[in-house]
């Protein structure tokens, strides 16, 4: 019996990635990076055969995955639930401005820990109890040896991620961010739905068709 998988997607470029500007839940498109590199993506995933999508109601998000329904001919679930962590008064803000508008809450953000946040933004634990649900609800929908391809935003993956593996909260700040339009997989191991990581931070470059690790994280 073949397990379900889960292959959870981020979106492609933005000019706010590009510049190091914190997005949040500000609606901000894909640049023309972006676009490509979601074009890139499309024929790679969808020739894995994905009985489902799902996306954050983002617009950068939703550019993402408008390829992914092209190409596989699925609508996908649209669901703020999967949206990034809101930032609160950070969006905007490149690290230089966010260091000298909230030096102590910038120096919890670099040791990864939430004991200083600024207005409005949320932690961790606040992301886990939204997108856990979300992407548990959408595993559970596929039957054995289907996927699914979930297109989502890069922090709120790794929240995510840990959450369903059953890893503790620690350890955040020991895995790599993913890059843009980068994808981690998760597949079922046993028949008690137990889940392992498979691959994490595989992409298609533009203009190639197989995947490729790349290390840089913007």
């Amino acid at each position: 019996m073949s397990g379900r998988r889960l292959i959870l997607l981020r979106h492609g470029r933005t000019a706010w990635n590009d510049t190091g500007r914190a997005q949040g839940h500000a609606d901000v498109e894909l640049d023309t990076v972006g676009l490509e590199q979601a074009a890139a993506a499309a024929p790679y995933l969808s020739s894995l055969k994905p009985s489902a999508l799902w996306s954050s109601d983002l617009t950068r998000a939703r550019q993402t995955c408008a390829p992914l329904e092209q190409a596989t001919g699925l609508a996908a679930k649209y669901d703020a639930r999967l949206r990034e962590f809101d930032v609160g008064a950070r969006q905007g803000m490149t690290f230089a401005e966010f260091e000298q508008s909230f030096p102590a809450e910038f120096v919890s953000w670099v040791r990864g820990d939430d004991i200083a946040r600024v207005p409005g933004a949320e932690v961790a634990a606040d992301v886990e109890k939204r997108v856990v649900p979300a992407l548990r609800e959408a595993l559970e929908t596929l039957v054995d040896g289907e996927a699914g391809i979930v297109v989502m935003h890069g922090a709120c993956i790794k929240v995510g991620l840990l959450a369903l593996l059953g890893w503790p909260a620690s350890a955040y700040a020991t895995i790599h961010g993913m890059d843009n339009c980068g994808w981690a997989t998760l597949e079922e191991y046993d028949a008690i739905g137990g889940l392992r990581l498979v691959g994490y931070n595989e992409s298609v470059r533009p203009g190639h068709h197989a995947p490729a690790g790349r290390p840089d994280d913007v």
